[in-house]
């Protein structure tokens, strides 16, 4: 090989070379090589790591006076502050206004009591009523008032058997399986055992002691299986009983360990004034005593009065306006607007509710007749391939909105402190009027204000200096059957005008 081809080969080798590793020129970067001492180097990063102070310099640096004295106004001012909110709890607590101790309540204080004295209402007998529980349990119904169905023949005292059913109406086992689903709904079950039912006189015409003996050993066979309850009609007879106190004891003292749930004892009077109800509830222990004041009374200030004797003793005291004679309340309210004001008047009254079945839709008893047959799918629209009968469609579209109203004012009054066992202050009474206030501690505030006259009345609310309570200048209409009274607004309390046949319920808050 000669010199040349040497130079050459040299030459391609050192192309071949990577180019940081190419030897360096003295060619500036005109000639396109690099700075002469130019040096790429790849440093790998995981190499530079923070290691941070060693235990031996932190203990030298936690010594010195500096730090030492910071960290003792650290903690001063640590403690200092925790002093601060602890004081700053305990001033609240002490401002705060303390809350008002729930009084007692039992299951009838809860929600409103159904009726079903009539079970030709239903398809089949008691195992109707099993098969409707859903529906009732969507109108938050707390107890079902059944019968009386026992064995009798009409004022026949030796036909009397208060501990065996009526076979047409159903059977032992029929009546237990109902109880049982009731019960898993949280509904209870009350049974009227009212002696001569089919009878012009509920205990006959003799014998009393006798009969209220009879009651008071089926009631406590029922009870043994399971019941909730007992109802007994024309209570005044029972309570003036030489046994009396044997049947209080076999209702009330019905309680197992196990069982901590209360038995009720329903007492039914009429024609007694609301002085002489509070004096049956003081003075013969009834738990729940239903009486036809709503009903007899008609005008307002004699309503108002009868609640202003009665709302101290609210958790004993039953209202109805036809449960107490078994009637429908459609037989007091003729028209769908009045029966929407009554079911709001039951709600907001304090005590319980009793309705008769069918009241939420306002069913009326047939022509001449004492029998109904209940409709439970009112909401169920006709078909498109239906004939439409337009009569029978606007009744229906009625009844829908009559269970609607029905069942927000249970839902409410189930929700709200105020309507379920709060405070009543009257606010206003006429001829065909009246309002009162409800509330509880420091729950929203309810009026409820109706007007079931023929013209238009304003409503002047007021409360006596002694009450101690004050109104707001305004409130909120909640719920209203006034097209005037649009839900939602906000109207003056000063004075608030009622179309007639309407009513409102009006809501303002708690301010302390």
């Amino acid at each position: 090989m000669n010199k040349e081809t040497e130079i050459d080969m040299k030459e391609v080798e050192l192309n071949e070379l990577d180019p940081e590793k190419q030897p360096m020129t003295d060619d500036g970067p005109a000639a396109g090589g690099e700075k002469n001492g130019s040096v790429k180097l790849k440093v790998p990063e995981d190499e530079v790591t923070f290691t941070g102070l060693s235990k031996e310099e932190l203990m030298k640096v936690a010594g010195t006076q500096g730090w030492v004295r910071t960290r003792w106004v650290l903690l001063i001012l640590f403690w200092l502050g925790w002093v601060g909110m602890l004081a700053g709890a305990i001033v609240i607590i002490v401002q705060a206004p303390r809350c008002k101790p729930i009084p007692e309540m039992n299951w009838w204080n809860e929600g409103p009591l159904y009726q079903i004295s009539d079970l030709d209402a239903f398809n089949d007998g008691i195992k109707g009523i099993e098969e409707k529980l859903d529906d009732l349990n969507q109108l938050k119904v707390k107890g079902l008032v059944l019968g009386p169905f026992h064995v009798l023949q009409e004022d026949q005292p030796v036909t009397l058997k208060l501990e065996e059913i009526d076979p047409e109406k159903g059977t032992k086992e029929d009546l237990v399986a109902m109880m049982e689903k009731a019960h898993k709904k949280g509904i209870s079950v009350v049974l009227d055992l009212t002696p001569n039912y089919l009878g012009s006189a509920p205990w006959f015409s003799a014998d009393h002691d006798d009969i209220v003996e009879k009651v008071r050993a089926a009631a406590e066979h029922w009870l043994n299986l399971g019941v909730d309850g007992i109802k007994i009609s024309n209570f005044t007879v029972a309570s003036n009983s030489v046994h009396w106190s044997k049947l209080l004891a076999a209702v009330q003292g019905n309680r197992t360990e196990e069982d901590t749930k209360r038995k009720a004892l329903v007492g039914v009077v009429e024609g007694l004034a609301a002085a002489e109800v509070s004096q049956l509830v003081n003075t013969t222990g009834v738990d729940l005593l239903l009486s036809d004041v709503l009903s007899s009374k008609t005008d307002g200030v004699e309503r108002i009065r009868a609640m202003d004797a009665l709302h101290s003793q609210q958790r004993s005291v039953g209202w109805s306006l036809g449960a107490a004679k078994h009637d429908h309340l459609s037989k007091l309210a003729a028209t769908s607007g009045l029966i929407h004001l009554y079911q709001l008047l039951l709600f907001t009254m304090p005590g319980t509710p009793v309705f008769t079945c069918g009241d939420e839709i306002g069913l009326a008893a047939a022509q001449g007749t004492n029998s109904t047959k209940m409709f439970w799918d009112v909401e169920k629209e006709p078909s498109k391939e239906d004939a439409v009968d337009e009569a029978a469609e606007a009744v229906r579209k009625e009844r829908v909105a009559l269970r609607k109203w029905f069942k927000s004012l249970s839902d409410l009054r189930g929700k709200e402190r105020s309507l379920l066992h709060g405070d009543y202050y009257p606010l206003h009474s006429s001829a065909s009027s009246l309002s009162f206030l409800r509330l509880w501690d420091q729950s929203d505030r309810y009026i409820t204000a109706m007007n079931w006259g023929a013209a238009p009345e304003t409503l002047t609310l007021k409360l006596a200096s002694e009450d101690g309570v004050e109104l707001p200048e305004e409130a909120k209409v909640r719920m209203s059957t006034d097209e005037t009274l649009v839900v939602d607004s906000t109207i003056s309390l000063d004075k608030v005008t009622v179309a007639p046949g309407q009513a409102v319920l009006l809501q303002f808050p708690y301010t302390g």
